[in-house]
């Protein structure tokens, strides 16, 4: 029996712990709402692929574009606090 086995080295070492850093949890948890919201409009949007969407239908996907759309300025608004930038998105 012959072993299938690579005989290069990786090209790339992974590091020992691959755990995300405190700063990738950070960023992540500020992101969440964005998140969520990118979550509800796929599953409105996952709910009429195989059908004709009805009335609510339509108004679950309008309702879920407009949070995705509130929580983008909102975050763009904070981050341009952050940077001390005059003015913002809204």
């Amino acid at each position: 029996m012959k072993f299938i086995v690579a005989r290069q080295k990786l090209v790339t070492s992974l590091p020992p712990d691959l755990e995300p850093t405190d700063a990738e949890l950070d960023a992540i948890e500020w992101e969440l709402p964005l998140i969520l919201a990118e979550v509800d409009l796929l599953d409105a949007r996952i709910a009429v692929l195989d059908r004709t969407p009805s009335v609510l239908d339509e108004r679950r996907i309008r309702r879920a574009r407009r949070r995705v759309l509130a929580v983008r300025r909102t975050l763009t608004n904070q981050a341009a606090a952050a940077a001390g930038m005059p003015g913002g998105a809204a």
